[in-house]
């Protein structure tokens, strides 16, 4: 697959790199600074083209004419749309992926069409980004949530501690504990590698453990886990950019809300798009403002702003002054491992966050939803069994039966309304919603060809 990736910034970058790891794909990266892409060149396998990213021109020398998708990922909502036009008016480029930052643009659908502007998926790796950590406030004691199947199911990654029931024991016994529910553990990572879980296995403290289940039996599921953590209630942002308000506007009707912003002028704006969220003008690392807003009785303390060494220095001081829980924004991968190692409990990755929207739309098969996770180790995938018996490789077999690659475990099947668990005699049907957890996204291609429907099925 022929893919245009279109700007070299942190979203772009991260993009060619989980792309170019896989040899299907033939991925060319255009980008104004030689620099920049003279760095990405020497550390992956791909073409790069120095020029704007709109200009027909620098679209052709980039190889539109024949690329199946193009993805615009530079900081400008104006040069994605643009080029993404050009892409389609002067390439007829069949696929068309942007990302949109702009609340105004996003909300107006009636303008993404092939008649309008012909963008056929728009990204905001701002509410990607926003939602994933709503989720994580939604769930105490969650390092990740993942929704699939139209959010029925959710996989949820959590630490497991001492206080966790099944902690010491089987992970066969958990029937036991939690009879009426159905759910099931996807893959243990104990001291940074990847298990998939046996009847026979045992839970440990200090083990993440991945589970998927009904969303309503979610926090059932993590008392098996760790100590149930009391509800979040009290919420300080640190950062009135782009994703603090939209946290706060998605936040302040359930929670109490208060975000720094330094600019007095950027506080102003922001506090009359808030209803209830309170605004205070400051350093969210002054020890002396936190202190007299109480940050040890705040229950989740959020660095959001555009600088990591802030985010990083701010959580880092909230969380010695007796903030509960802690999450900084981090766009540097290398820095993640290294500052939840320390006292942040969580480091967000907007690129880990955004990758999985761009990778379902380059998946072979039909692909739903994917979910890079563990720094895009592993991947969790949502695809959709077609065919028959005699033109698939998955339809009308059992899992058992289904020639799984190694490290690839099928976690549960939605078929219209009802999520079934999956088990190993479990047949798969047409039209199946399969729900699989890969700890080694490099056999990505084996499995992508399981779900793709042949003429015939030899």
């Amino acid at each position: 697959m022929k893919i245009l990736i279109l700007g070299a910034g942190q979203v772009g970058s991260s993009a060619a790199y989980h792309l170019s790891r896989e040899e299907a794909n033939e991925v060319t990266v255009v980008d104004r600074r030689p620099d920049v892409l003279r760095e990405l060149q020497d550390r992956l396998d791909i073409r790069t083209v120095v020029g704007h990213a709109a200009y027909p021109e620098v679209l052709e020398r980039a190889g539109a004419n024949d690329a199946d998708i193009v993805v615009a990922l530079t900081n400008s909502d104006e040069t994605n749309m643009v080029a993404c036009q050009i892409a389609y008016t002067s390439f007829r480029t069949p696929t068309k992926i942007a990302r949109i930052r702009s609340a105004e643009y996003m909300n107006a659908h009636h303008l993404f069409t092939q008649d309008a502007i012909p963008i056929d998926v728009r990204i905001s790796p701002e509410q990607l980004v926003c939602s994933h950590i709503e989720q994580l406030i939604l769930y105490p004691g969650s390092s990740q949530v993942l929704d699939f199947a139209d959010g029925r199911v959710r996989l949820v990654g959590a630490k497991a501690d001492r206080e966790g029931l099944l902690v010491g024991q089987k992970i066969a016994t958990l029937k036991d504990h939690i009879p009426n529910t159905e759910g099931r553990i996807a893959a243990i990572y104990r001291d940074g590698k990847a298990m998939l879980p046996k009847g026979d296995t045992v839970i440990q403290e200090g083990d993440e453990v991945f589970f998927m289940a009904d969303r309503k039996d979610i926090r059932v599921f993590m008392s098996e886990m760790r100590r149930l953590e009391d509800p979040v209630r009290r919420v300080v942002i640190a950062g009135g950019g782009n994703i603090g308000v939209r946290l706060a506007l998605a936040l302040e009707q359930t929670n109490q809300v208060k975000i720094i912003e330094r600019d007095p002028v950027r506080a102003r704006a922001i506090s009359e798009q808030l209803n209830k969220a309170i605004v205070l003008v400051g350093d969210a690392a002054d020890e002396e403002l936190l202190l007299e807003e109480n940050i040890d009785n705040v229950d989740v303390f959020c660095a959001l702003t555009n600088s990591e060494e802030a985010n990083i220095l701010s959580s880092m001081l909230s969380k010695r002054l007796g903030a509960h829980k802690v999450m900084a924004l981090i766009n540097r991968a290398s820095y993640v491992d290294l500052v939840e190692s320390g006292s942040i409990d969580i480091a967000i990755s907007p690129q880990q966050v955004t990758i999985g929207s761009l990778l379902a739309h380059v998946r072979r098969g039909d692909v739903v939803k994917v979910h890079s996770l563990r720094r895009g180790a592993a991947e969790a995938m949502e695809a959709i069994a077609h065919g028959d018996k005699d033109n698939s490789n998955v339809v009308g077999r059992t899992i058992e039966e289904i020639g799984l690659p190694k490290g690839t475990a099928i976690i549960a099947i939605v078929r219209g309304e009802q999520v079934i668990i999956a088990h190993h005699d479990t047949v798969i049907e047409t039209d199946d919603h399969v729900i699989l957890f890969m700890t080694d996204r490099r056999k990505i291609e084996n499995l992508e060809s399981l779900f793709q429907v042949g003429v015939s099925f030899v």
